[in-house]
């Protein structure tokens, strides 16, 4: 029943909760936006039997008002009597920045009046100054971008930052569409290809007779150094920048040969640097 690592993110509208939320569910937890603060005990202690889940966090705000009223009743005695203590962190910014923050967005502060920004951050605050002087975790916001303040909620929730990125690798054939979800593009068609030669037709990437052929080609290697040096370039700085992952695809003209190989030689290369890869070969199997 101790098991269960949960969080509950709560703190000033404006002050990056959405952000939050998106960091911990890049970090493995099971997130839950505006859940009635009546249900919070039931759905923990579901969540708590279940062996398929063992992070979950919560995001409360001025939507769940009772939430705030009921905090006591609902974090110290409730989920005590299931044996778990959750882990609150408090996102906070400066009445500045979040006035600034709301006018970029041209959004209303859901407690102002008449449209006054600044009372409804100041009736916000005074409303969450039990919860904030309760919360393990106190961030403020005022000058953290995305990316700083995901640095800062991985460091203070003990996970390590390479759980947070990951790359995937998909090969894939042009005559059956480019992926929509790709972040990065190549074409490897300029390569000689398998499909014309008849014990290679039917085998795939996979296959070492294959491999071994585009491989051999003079310009594999050469293209293997320069695209991978560019991707030694880029994937350090896409995590630094925040992304919780990044989808490499590499097409031929059927998916089935040339980038299935070079998905594989990339993959392996990736792998024993200690990168998280997940690799995806599309349209090996079509015709």
């Amino acid at each position: 029943m101790a098991n269960l690592q949960t969080a509950i993110i709560t703190g000033m509208s404006g002050a990056g909760k959405t952000v939050a939320m998106q960091c911990f569910e890049d970090m493995g937890y099971y997130c839950i936006d505006n859940l009635p603060p009546s249900l919070i005990p039931t759905f923990i202690e579901l969540f708590d039997q279940s062996e398929s889940f063992n992070r979950v966090a919560l995001v409360v705000d001025l939507r769940s008002r009772e939430f705030f009223n009921d905090f006591s009743e609902i974090v110290e005695e409730n989920l005590k009597d299931l044996n778990i203590t959750p882990k609150i962190l408090f996102l906070d910014a400066s009445d500045r920045s979040l006035v600034a923050r709301y006018k970029e967005s041209r959004r209303l502060h859901p407690l102002s009046t008449q449209g006054r920004i600044l009372d409804g951050i100041l009736k916000e605050k005074e409303l969450l100054e039990g919860i904030k002087g309760r919360s393990d975790i106190i961030i403020d916001t005022t000058n953290l971008n995305s990316r700083g303040l995901r640095e800062k909620i991985i460091d203070k929730f003990n996970v390590e930052k390479q759980e947070a990125f990951h790359i995937e690798l998909l090969s894939f054939g042009f005559k059956h569409g480019t992926p929509l979800d790709a972040d990065l593009v190549i074409d490897v068609r300029f390569l000689p290809n398998p499909y014309y030669i008849d014990e290679l037709r039917p085998k795939t990437g996979l296959d070492e007779e294959v491999y071994d052929y585009v491989m051999s080609q003079p310009d594999t290697e050469l293209f293997y150094e320069k695209y991978t040096d560019l991707l030694d370039f880029l994937l350090p700085r896409y995590k630094l920048e925040g992304k919780a992952s990044v989808t490499v695809a590499i097409g031929c003209t059927g998916g089935k040969h040339r980038s299935v190989a070079l998905t594989e030689r990339i993959a392996q290369k990736y792998q024993a640097a200690g990168y998280i890869v997940n690799r995806t070969h599309r349209d090996k199997d079509k015709e």
